[in-house]
């Protein structure tokens, strides 16, 4: 394959890659705390290449190195739900997911069967003892900025708020994420709030997703050209030596 045809080729790729993250994010742009990918490129090298050979800058080819979690705060939209609960901060909510410790910023809180506080999916919320965090009868709830939780005047504890930017961290599904490296364990999370009422929308814009959409659109079509460019230029090379050896 001549360079130019490889080069287009591995461009077409990481456009195909940005548009699957991209269709993820306009999946979820109504996702209470979802956090939006993107994409960090950098340049291929063929092991091949010679340092200092005069086409090195042909053996280059452009990829998407890794992916990265754009964890810019979200906008709080209020829903009267007093178990619907926002982070104003970069902490994270910490939950009993089903193999362990699971953190999440979509705070749309329920109540299950036995009084617990639960996720949508059923994983109960923490407390900053480790225990979970049972509400009794029907009494009106309050949520203080630091997590503080009463009812009828009793406080019945303090939601756990994490902080994972030490570490960083992995998403694992369903809008929730673990640490990068698990030696490292999350601490408490400072200067981050909790608001009550209210939910954190998504961070991946409908309108910017759109804009994005438009512009991987029309790299991918001057890549196919240019893929297509490098085919006729190959073909012609044939037949122009296949005329000379006739």
């Amino acid at each position: 394959m001549d360079q130019l045809t490889a080069v287009a080729a591995s461009g077409l790729r990481s456009r195909m890659e940005s548009l699957e993250m991209l269709a993820n994010n306009v999946a979820n742009a109504s996702t209470g705390g979802y956090k939006s990918d993107r994409e960090f490129y950098s340049l291929y090298v063929a092991p091949e290449a010679q340092p200092g050979a005069p086409d090195d800058d042909l053996t280059t080819m452009p990829l998407i190195e890794r992916p990265w979690t754009d964890l810019s705060q979200g906008v709080l939209t209020a829903t009267g739900n007093p178990l619907d609960l926002a982070l104003s901060g970069k902490g994270f909510f910490a939950v009993n997911g089903p193999s362990g410790t699971l953190y999440t910023r979509n705070g749309s809180f329920r109540l299950a069967n036995d009084g617990r506080l639960v996720t949508s999916d059923g994983y109960a919320v923490r407390g900053v003892d480790g225990g979970n965090l049972v509400l009794q009868g029907s009494g009106a709830v309050e949520v203080g900025s630091d997590g503080t939780v009463t009812q009828d005047g009793n406080v019945l504890g303090q939601i756990s708020i994490q902080d994972l930017q030490q570490s960083g961290l992995v998403k694992r599904g369903s809008n929730y994420f673990l640490p990068a490296d698990q030696a490292i364990q999350p601490g408490a999370a400072s200067d981050t709030s909790v608001t009550q009422g209210q939910l954190e929308a998504s961070n991946a814009g409908s309108a910017e997703s759109a804009v994005r959409l438009i512009s991987i659109m029309r790299q991918f079509e001057m890549l196919q050209k240019a893929a297509s460019l490098g085919m006729e230029m190959n073909q012609q090379a044939i037949q122009q030596v296949a005329k000379v050896g006739s």
